[in-house]
């Protein structure tokens, strides 16, 4: 119960593991929390962590820096106002719950409330509409998970200018940061000492919606990047023999490279990892069936809706699924027919090695350049000004996907910030030429071993797609034009004039 006569800095409502480590996190910095969720031993546990940190590592702190809250009524009255609130609850219906429910408990005008799940970006652009006679609502999306919540996530802020003015000290102490100059973590993981050195991972994304946009693209940026660490890891285990351990080897050799990432890391831990039940390697004790939580599909949908080619993210989405038909797969183990067993006894696996970190490096420039893209185009039909290297700076750092290779995706649009497609960066252009032919050798022992690698030859479909002047389209379009007259232009003709051939009498050309 709150001491009345001590108001607090910002309300925390939720507390799951994510809503829990963001209050914890901003308790560090130096700012009092009120902290509710309906099951109240969420937030009695809550509480006692605080209070065990405080205790632990700040003995000169006496006075709790969070306070447990019964209901939202005693939450409103807590706070400083006009009041902040931070809504760490599920995306849907339970955002507009926690909503009616703050209206009704007496929430004014001028107060903020921050959604900062994983919601529907169009949700939240209606929401900033409904919610506008009631209060200020606010979004921000936060990637990092468990750890980052707690010790410095990646924020991506969207909505009103006013409120973001207000919570913007707030959201540079608790985001993850960066070293300027070589675009690394700054990382402590300590109850009460928080990083304050450095670039903060965070900056105002734009209008409503702009910023759980940013995020979703993320999210498919990541589930692609998974996937292709994924088919590198099947290559080298079932293409080419390797162990778990030994693959693990690779990716930490990988790892100290231009693929230095935090994906790769933890990729190489649970290779190295054994199962304790067997002591066999984990990885091959854990069923083959991908879980997913929505919003790869919700990018690779977007991307198909807008018109914008993301083949590697729409691929990833595709895997997870094909990995869950396990039953239909054992199956068709049975009954398809693959290569004829080549052993390659005579291939030099460590040049293989060599050349599927290329290619591995050429996919992900592809993965990322199809995501930039990607926001690009949505940001132009919603009138959004994306500013793509902060975008790519705030990812550096507390996110799922923070790498090195985004320091040069920051300086490639720093350099260029009308760059339209990453592939064109000079940086990147140089990158890809020199190494295709190792993507193109690493593909093609895909294909030619039966090791399914989708994300890894999607991308280099990308890749030739864009470097191809000519595509066959002309007869796709001709195609169009005989079955439904829907018209196509000429490559002697100006752009925009539409003509028709007469397909089923005379087969003269009209100009439409």
């Amino acid at each position: 119960m709150n001491n009345q006569n001590q108001l607090y800095d910002i309300g925390v409502i939720g507390l799951g593991v994510m809503g829990k480590n963001l209050a914890l996190n901003i308790v560090d910095n130096q700012y009092r929390v009120a902290a509710f969720d309906l099951d109240e031993h969420k937030v009695k546990d809550t509480v006692r962590q605080e209070e065990l940190e405080r205790k632990q590592y700040l003995k000169q702190h006496r006075q709790p820096r969070l306070v447990g809250c019964n209901n939202l009524s005693e939450v409103l009255s807590s706070l400083e106002k006009p009041r902040i609130l931070l809504l760490s609850v599920p995306a849907g219906g339970p955002v507009d719950g926690v909503c009616q429910a703050l209206i009704e408990a007496g929430i004014e005008r001028d107060d903020i409330v921050i959604d900062t799940g994983n919601s529907l970006w169009t949700d939240t652009v209606e929401r900033e509409q409904r919610y506008s006679k009631d209060f200020l609502f606010f979004s921000c999306a936060v990637s990092g998970g468990e750890v980052g919540a707690r010790f410095g996530p990646s924020l991506m802020p969207s909505g009103s200018l006013t409120a973001w003015n207000r919570i913007e000290p707030i959201w540079q102490a608790i985001a993850a940061k960066v070293d300027a100059s070589t675009g690394l973590p700054i990382e402590r993981f300590e109850p009460g000492n928080p990083v304050k050195e450095g670039e903060p991972c965070t900056t105002y994304i734009g209008p409503a919606g702009s910023g759980h946009y940013v995020k979703m693209v993320h999210n498919g940026i990541e589930y692609a990047d998974m996937q292709l660490i994924c088919e590198a890891y099947h290559l080298l285990s079932q293409g080419l023999g390797l162990s778990a351990s030994e693959v693990a080897d690779v990716f930490a050799k990988w790892n100290q490279g231009s693929l230095n990432s935090y994906l790769m890391e933890i990729s190489a831990d649970v290779l190295k990892q054994a199962d304790p039940l067997t002591g066999a390697p984990l990885v091959e004790m854990i069923l083959d069936k991908a879980g997913q939580k929505g919003t790869g599909l919700w990018t690779a949908v977007s991307s198909l809706q807008i018109g914008c080619p993301a083949p590697t993210i729409a691929e990833a989405v595709y895997a997870r699924a094909v990995s869950t038909q396990k039953s239909q797969r054992q199956q068709l183990s049975q009954l398809l027919a693959g290569p004829a067993d080549n052993s390659d006894a005579e291939l030099d696996k460590q040049a293989f090695i060599d050349q599927l970190e290329n290619a591995l490096y050429c996919a992900k420039v592809s993965c990322y350049a199809q995501g930039f893209q990607l926001m690009a185009m949505q940001a132009k039909e919603q009138g959004w000004q994306l500013d793509f290297a902060e975008i790519a700076k705030i990812w550096r750092a507390g996110c799922i996907i923070r790498a090195t290779f985004l320091q040069s995706i920051t300086q490639a649009y720093q350099q260029d910030s009308g760059l339209e497609n990453l592939l064109m960066a000079d940086v990147f252009a140089k990158a890809l030429s020199d190494k295709q032919g190792n993507w193109r050798i690493a593909v093609s022992h895909a294909v030619m071993s039966g090791v399914p690698a989708p994300c890894i030859s999607s991308a280099l479909a990308y890749y030739d797609s864009y470097r191809s002047e000519v595509l066959p389209a002309s007869l796709l379009q001709g195609q169009r034009d005989y079955f439904g007259a829907h018209t196509f232009e000429r490559t002697d003709k100006p752009a925009g004039e539409k003509y028709h051939l007469n397909w089923s009498s005379d087969r003269k050309l009209h100009k439409v």
